[in-house]
């Protein structure tokens, strides 16, 4: 028999079996924080993985929060905020928890406390390159990724950045992603934000919002917490109406329209200051911008007590009929 050799491309197998290969994995890279001064606690994440944010996160407002990613453990979150809550330090809550894993090698977990206690464990055995890095005011962490430079842009972007806690989060996910990301793609992210809770409150979220299958979820994720802020900052114009302060009220619709430029709400309010200040041709262009951005609002419009006073103007009547 004649004995071949064959040359042929080096190729990079995957070392998983069929199994391992295609069942889905938290494999992620993400950031946790505390801002001293608000006492808020925080974490943001994107992953080529469906869902993401469902399962990667546990969070007590003015206690602690928990990332468990790679192949996510919710029971981390649980034992280690527990563990804290009975007097624990981070380091010990997360050895704690390790020790009751049967299957701590399929793990990475970070944790920071409100004192600014961190601790975190990237296995040895999930997939490259995988890393963490923790400070008193923040920890990444990420597995599956392009490289070491992932999480250092995101230290970097969280350390540089400024303003609410949300947008430094995000701001370090998109500088993640600039540096690599995830190196299997992107597919789902996550911002959520926990505040203390005093005695009146019976809920600690501050903020929630994620994109569960999206080819570019960092963009939607943006797109989302701008709505947000857009319907925060709506909250504060009625007041400000019934005060008769017309020029702070048209102020801040347009500062909701910065936020969210397709905001019919923030066209409705533009349209009703408008309309207060005896400016109806910019009521009835605020109007049509609305109606552009929901269709739904002409039947609200034409239903509304604000707008009473247009109901026998034939271009108002043209808009919303």
């Amino acid at each position: 028999m004649l004995a071949l050799t064959l040359s042929c491309p080096t190729m990079v197998m995957s070392d998983e079996t069929p199994t391992e290969q295609y069942a889905p994995k938290d494999s992620t890279y993400s950031i946790i924080a505390l801002d001293r001064e608000t006492g808020l606690l925080g974490l943001g994440v994107q992953s080529r993985a469906l869902s993401i944010g469902n399962r990667v996160v546990t969070a007590k407002g003015g206690v602690a929060i928990v990332a468990h990613q790679s192949s996510s453990n919710p029971m981390y979150g649980k034992l280690i905020i527990d563990g804290i809550e009975r007097g624990m330090t981070p380091q010990q809550a997360l050895e704690f928890a390790l020790r009751a894993d049967k299957d701590p090698d399929r793990r990475q977990v970070s944790v920071i406390d409100i004192k600014g206690q961190s601790a975190s464990w990237t296995s040895k055995t999930i997939p490259d390159w995988k890393g963490h890095r923790c400070t008193d005011t923040y920890c990444v962490q990420g597995n599956t990724l392009a490289g070491e430079g992932v999480i250092e842009a995101m230290a970097k972007a969280y350390e540089s950045s400024k303003g609410p806690m949300a947008e430094r989060l995000l701001a370090a996910l998109d500088a993640g992603e600039a540096a690599g990301g995830d190196r299997r793609g992107m597919q789902g992210a996550m911002l959520k934000v926990v505040k203390p809770l005093v005695r009146a409150d019976f809920d600690d979220t501050l903020l929630d919002i994620r994109v569960d299958d999206h080819k570019q979820p960092l963009v939607e994720l943006r797109r989302i917490l701008g709505v947000t802020r857009a319907m925060e900052t709506m909250g504060r114009v009625g007041p400000l109406i019934q005060k008769n302060d017309l020029a702070g009220a048209m102020k801040l619709a347009r500062a909701a329209l910065v936020h969210s430029p397709e905001s019919d709400m923030a066209f409705v309010a533009i349209a009703d200051i408008s309309l207060r200040q005896g400016l109806k041709a910019e009521a009835l262009k605020a109007i049509e911008q609305a109606i552009a951005s929901n269709p739904a609002q002409k039947g609200q419009l034409s239903r509304s007590k604000t707008f009473a006073s247009l109901s026998g103007d034939p271009d108002f009547q043209r808009l919303t009929r």
